[in-house]
């Protein structure tokens, strides 16, 4: 399992992907809006969304884990 961590402090914009799909290294899981600017939050790797640790709305953290994607 492979966290998703935010790589800045700012808003849950929106949710690109659900839990359950498919992703691809790189693919938007999620954006984060932080100083007027959307910031995407991607997938390291391929395979399957597990979960997502956030909700739009939520404030959230450098650092932050933010969602796993299980490999495969």
């Amino acid at each position: 399992m492979k966290e998703v961590k935010s790589q800045v402090s700012g808003i849950v914009a929106a949710i690109e992907s659900e839990p359950g799909s498919s992703v691809e290294a790189d693919q938007v899981i999620l954006l984060i809006e932080s100083m007027k600017m959307e910031i995407p939050v991607e997938s390291p790797c391929a395979g399957t969304l597990a979960e997502v640790l956030v909700e739009e709305g939520e404030s959230v953290t450098e650092g932050q884990v933010v969602a796993n994607v299980r490999e495969g």
